[in-house]
């Protein structure tokens, strides 16, 4: 039997049966509001096979139109969680650091850039790119989309690695400083590979926003990712509205259940590795780079 709950107290009789009543309610209202709407796409002939069968039995539209666009998506979401984790990781440590002119002016640049609508980044960074470089117009959406998206998550990101780091117990970083070790190799040996753990649920969710955000590129820069292949998709298939945007959903939920899981691995992959193996230090290296701190090993009885 396991120990009880000091968040709240366990059920009791009435409770239990009061629970088991919400949730018949639920289901039964889930299943009626599924109901109505199967029944109200079936009299619109949306169910009918037609509409389905070009992505469900034939290939030509994910050759000419899902597929290219998945591929344009995973690129985009892909340069730009690469670009985003370094500079997100770098601001975030700058905005911890003892010198004032190295955390305020990354404190400064964080919270504008995380205050402005990824889509005016994009909008404006394409701006840029059309008026002041050479880039091919055919590029340059996709190095608007991904300028955008790195700036404004790279931002978000710092936020979550100090957030990370500030969680960790203080006494690590006393611990560590008093047996001589400086402040860049607290960070890098004890702070970071701990708080990288601690960090992965917000690092995922940020990273699944990425791969969501592309989207806002094909609705204002014309870049071909998967949202944007719909209207074409909808174009030559006879506005087939309703298959067309439940496929491409189902594709973005398989990408980021993949995405979620495979986060959920490295976080029990990363406690696994770091499970009983951390360093001892013992009481000669304490003696040594911290003289007159006498530290006896504790007598078991």
């Amino acid at each position: 039997m396991s120990a009880p709950s000091v968040l709240y107290d366990a059920p009791g009789p009435k409770a239990k049966a009061r629970n088991a009543l919400y949730t018949i309610l639920f289901a039964v209202v889930f299943v009626a509001v599924a109901w109505w709407i199967l029944s109200t796409m079936a009299d619109k002939d949306q169910l009918a096979w037609a509409k389905w069968s070009p992505y469900l039995a034939g290939t030509e539209a994910w050759t000419t139109y899902l597929l290219p666009g998945l591929r344009n998506t995973l690129t985009a979401a892909g340069l730009s969680i690469l670009m985003a984790l370094p500079i997100g990781a770098v601001f975030g440590i700058a905005r911890l650091s003892d010198h004032w002119w190295i955390a305020r002016p990354a404190g400064v640049l964080v919270e504008f850039f995380r205050s402005i609508p990824v889509l005016l980044l994009m909008f404006f960074a394409f701006t840029l790119y059309s008026h002041f470089t050479d880039i091919g117009r055919d590029i340059r959406p996709l190095y608007a989309v991904c300028t955008g998206l790195v700036i404004y998550n790279s931002s978000v990101i710092a936020e979550v690695v100090r957030a990370g780091i500030l969680s960790l117990p203080v006494g690590q970083s006393e611990a560590a400083l008093a047996v001589g070790l400086r402040k860049g190799q607290l960070m890098r040996s004890i702070l970071l590979p701990q708080a990288v753990t601690a960090m992965l649920p917000a690092l995922v969710s940020q990273l699944v926003v990425i791969v969501k955000d592309t989207a806002l590129g094909g609705a204002l820069l014309n870049f071909p990712e998967l949202m944007a292949q719909a209207r074409p998709a909808q174009s030559y298939y006879n506005a087939n509205v309703i298959a067309t945007l439940v496929v491409i959903a189902a594709i973005f939920f398989v990408i980021n259940s993949l995405l979620s899981w495979f986060a959920s691995w490295l976080e029990k992959w990363l406690r696994g590795r770091t499970k009983g193996s951390g360093t001892v230090v013992g009481s000669g290296m304490i003696e040594e780079q911290a003289p007159g701190m006498h530290i006896t090993d504790a007598k078991t009885p």
